[in-house]
């Protein structure tokens, strides 16, 4: 039974020894993790987290030190020096090698080490009378390793992909005797760890390539290793006086989560006199002469190539993490006082310390996962995941604590990983989807082809968008990792999650059981799958016997506005003979039921019956939005108590009302007063930056008490201009540019009636307690309502006209974990987004983005409930795939 196969007991027996420091890790999540209540953080390939204990033991440095620049001579300068001197050395202890093998240079991070490699190798190019040299790689590589062929391009020199399953050549089976002294440098790289996949590439072949024994192709001269170490040292043990490679780049972040920004290049000194460098910056030369053609470097290899001052608090901050580190995993060991020859004779793991734990911890808690994962299967035999990898997990030494796979359905199809995402985020799982910057083994495990990259790409799909499925295939997958701090409960809510989403709460005979030593699985009854292909919505299915009615009270209403009925005849008219022929149906017009504005972004709805519109959409919908102390523009995804405020837009007073429970209303003024006191900044709502002024420290002090954490209410400036000018493709429009407002991709959403209908009888038999329709609606956040005959027939429309307002549609909307929020008290439903997923056939799509098209006119724009719907069909009826994610539905 499930129950039996996630437990501890079952865990300890199906794992590998080494779990848990010892029984010192659910102290240590309590000391210096407290953060994580709650959260179950499975992305530690993208970044580790720091502990607690290391921040407060950098600050407390920093608030007792005077630390100056290291390029100067004076007291706090010499300090400075000293302790990045010291850290070098730490660096160099940390993967067992002294100053007579390796040298520290720091960098930005993993991916300025590589350009560093890239732009100092001594490389000879095509055309030279020696033989060229060649830049080898895996293509299970980091794009910032493979992005290392466009430096080598520029200097004439050509680059060879070698793919993980080619076979390394033996020299000896090919090389002439006559070529076995050329020196000719060549360099291949690899990563220790794949990022992707976890896998671990042999560190014998670093040996292997430099002494000959191995070449990635055949072609006589010397050869070079770059290790990119980034993903294998935060949770492995790199002994560098055993494995010398020559390049090692790595990312600290990646280790000890702080400082961010901050990454290094070991250099083999075997191989530093060899590389070149043409720029020189400041701190690297011995000197120069501005008005001639002289300089003379550094003799120190680190301050040759260390342009200008580096980030030297950040790098003082790495001698805490190394302390920090020891202290948690396990005792400073004797290591420190053994050279490279003790070492090897008493053996490897003697003196490895902390990072041998963390390999074991972390391994026995993806061995688990993977285990479990691979037995899940659904009632009538198909597996439940799709697992990318090329081991068993069985030995830590070739698997890290990486797991990467798609969840599927019971008909073998894969569920699109931003749809898992989304779901995961519901019970607060963070994990990583996409192609994780390493586009060869996505492709190698996907079965993506070089023509479906550039097929996709043409079909709106780019690296970090979560556009998941082009014609049914994965563009990607999901990937959790395992970090230090990484504990049971971890893996066993991510197993828990996985399960609760593919089956059904009634089904009780999941099948699989455990045992002490193996998981199995066994049979199950095939009338409990949970998703099951008859319970896909029909997009056309049609609704005669319910209607939607809506009845909004009179505090809620404003009015005042009429259109010229001659005026919205005639554009009907010009509408009819140019668009796309109108749906043709004899019986009730389609009408607007509901109306609806969001003063202020991601609080509650506003509705009225009439309201004016303008070229941002309607007036003041999400014209504020409320900010964190950093300036980040908070949402219900973050902060779901933004929907129990209030906002109301009086017109005649020229206020927006703000009220919430147990809070004194406040107002703010509608005039855009932007006075010599006011603070404008910039913000970003998606990927759009806004231009945006404060609204003063009592609306601040009002919603920070009503929220409980530090926040400010900022309103958008009225200069602003949108990057991109939305034209009818129709030509009926002005040449009004249209901007938008604090909405994340169109102006207005606008969804049916009768769709809400037809999902709440799919949705509600899942739910513990049924959705009322009015909860529903306000669940979608649209900014229209319509009733229309038939449910989903809006994903079929081009453009509406609704009375003398014309809007074309951009497309459909996406939904995201908003919809799983009720509206009324904040709470949860973690099962409404799947729900949703499950009637629709795996898609979440539900509304239509709308952009209105301005009107030659000198009449106000009035859009009113009971206003006529014309619509016009697409010319391709079929659904289009969305190109809208997540972060892009209204807010």
């Amino acid at each position: 039974m499930a129950e039996e196969l996630l437990s501890f007991r079952a865990f300890q027996g199906s794992c590998p020894a080494g779990y848990g420091y010892g029984g010192e890790l659910r102290g240590l999540r309590e000391r210096e993790f407290p953060r994580l209540r709650g959260i179950t953080y499975l992305d530690h390939a993208g970044s580790t987290l720091f502990p607690e204990s290391l921040l407060k033991a950098f600050t407390d440095d920093l608030r007792n030190n005077v630390y100056g620049n290291p390029h100067s001579q004076n007291i706090s300068s010499k300090l400075t020096y000293d302790t990045i001197e010291h850290v070098r050395y730490r660096i160099l202890q940390h993967f067992h090698t002294t100053s007579e093998d390796y040298t520290v240079i720091f960098t930005s991070g993993c991916t300025a080490a590589l350009k560093l490699v890239a732009e100092v190798f001594p490389w000879v190019p095509e055309g030279t009378e020696q033989l060229s040299s060649r830049f080898c790689y895996l293509t299970d590589s980091h794009t910032s390793v493979v992005g290392m062929r466009g430096i080598t391009a520029s200097m004439n020199v050509l680059s060879v992909p070698v793919k993980p399953k080619d076979k390394l050549l033996l020299e000896k089976d090919w090389l002439p005797d006559e070529e076995q002294n050329c020196t000719t440098p060549h360099l291949f790289s690899y990563p220790a760890q794949s990022n992707f996949s976890g896998t671990k590439y042999p560190l014998s072949w670093i040996q292997d390539i430099k002494s000959g024994k191995l070449c990635p192709v055949k072609i006589p001269g010397k050869w070079f290793v770059l290790l990119d170490a980034a993903s294998y040292v935060s949770s492995s043990p790199l002994d560098l006086g055993v494995h010398q490679a020559d390049f090692i780049p790595i990312s600290f972040y990646k280790i000890f989560g702080f400082p961010t920004g901050l990454g290094a290049l070991l250099v083999n000194n075997r191989i530093a006199p060899l590389l070149r460098k043409t720029y020189f910056g400041g701190g690297t030369a011995a000197a120069y002469l501005a008005g001639e053609d002289f300089y003379f470097p550094k003799k120190s290899i680190a301050e040759r190539f260390e342009d200008g001052t580096v980030s030297f608090l950040d790098i003082i901050a790495l001698k805490h993490g190394f302390d920090i580190l020891e202290k948690l995993t396990g005792d400073r060991i004797t290591r420190r006082c053994c050279s490279v020859g003790r070492r090897k004779t008493l053996g490897y793991k003697a003196f490895s310390g902390g990072m041998e734990k963390i390999k074991q911890h972390t391994f026995a808690l993806a061995h688990y996962t993977y285990t479990v994962l691979s037995t899940l299967k659904y009632a009538n035999g198909a597996p439940v995941v799709r697992l990318y990898n090329d081991t068993d997990f069985s030995n830590p030494d070739v698997q890290g604590p990486i797991i990467n796979f798609n969840v599927l359905d019971e008909s073998g199809e894969v569920i699109g990983f931003s749809q898992v995402e989304k779901m995961a985020s519901l019970y607060n799982i963070h994990v990583r989807t996409g192609c994780f910057c390493n586009t060869g083994a996505c492709q190698m495990y996907l079965g993506i082809s070089d023509e479906d990259i550039q097929k996709n790409l043409q079909a709106g799909h780019v690296c970090g968008d979560d556009i998941d499925l082009i014609d049914g295939r994965p563009t990607g997958s999901v990937r959790i990792s395992f970090g230090y701090m990484s504990s049971f409960e971890d893996a066993q809510t991510f197993l828990k999650f996985i399960i609760a989403t593919r089956f059904s709460k009634s089904d009780t005979g999941i099948p699989f059981q455990s045992s002490a030593t193996q998981l199995t699985t066994e049979p199950a009854p095939d009338d409990h799958s949970y998703f099951n292909s008859t319970d896909k919505l029909s997009p056309r299915t049609h609704i005669t016997d319910r209607k939607h009615r809506n009845n909004p009270s009179e505090t809620e209403r404003t009015v005042g506005w009429q259109t010229l009925e001659s005026e919205s005849e005639s554009i009907r008219a010009a509408l009819s003979e140019v668009a796309v022929p109108k749906i043709k149906r004899g019986g009730k017009p389609i009408t607007v039921t509901n109306i609806y504005l969001y003063p202020i972004k991601s609080c509650s709805a506003f509705e009225v019956t009439e309201w004016p519109v303008g070229n941002r959409g309607l007036l003041y919908d999400r014209n504020w939005m409320v900010v964190n102390q950093n300036g980040v523009c908070i949402t219900q995804k973050q902060e779901p108590k933004l929907c129990l405020i209030n906002p109301s837009i009086d017109l005649k007073q020229k206020i927006m009302v703000i009220q919430a429970e147990g809070m004194d209303p406040i107002s703010v003024s509608l005039e855009e007063n932007i006075g010599k006191e006011a603070v404008i900044f910039e913000s970003k709502v998606c990927s759009h930056r806004v231009k945006t002024y404060d609204c003063g420290e009592r609306t601040a002090g009002w919603f920070s008490t009503f929220l409980g954490r530090p926040c400010r209410l900022i309103r958008q400036s009225p200069d602003r201009k949108n990057d991109t000018q939305h034209k009818n493709t129709k030509g009926l429009t002005c040449a009004t540019s249209i901007s938008l407002s604090l909405v994340n991709e169109a102006q207005y959403l606008l969804i049916n009636a009768a769709s809400i209908l037809q999902l709440k009888e799919h949705v509600s038999p899942r739910l513990k307690e049924p959705l009322e329709i009015e909860e529903l609606i306000r669940r979608f956040r649209a900014n229209i309502v319509i009733s229309a005959p038939e449910s989903f027939e809006e994903e079929e429309w081009a453009e509406i006209s609704i009375g003398s307002l014309q809007f074309q549609v951009v497309g459909p909307c996406t939904r995201c974990q908003v919809i799983c929020i009720d509206q009324q008290s904040g709470e949860r439903n973690k099962e409404f987004l799947q729900s949703l997923s499950a009637a629709r056939g795996k898609k979440t799509n539900f509304g239509i983005y709308l952009m209105n098209q301005p009107l030659c006119s000198s009449f106000p724009d009035i859009l009113s409930v009971g206003s006529e719907v014309l619509p016009m069909l697409k010319e391709n009826t079929e659904i289009q795939h969305p190109t809208f994610n997540e972060e892009k539905c209204s807010g």
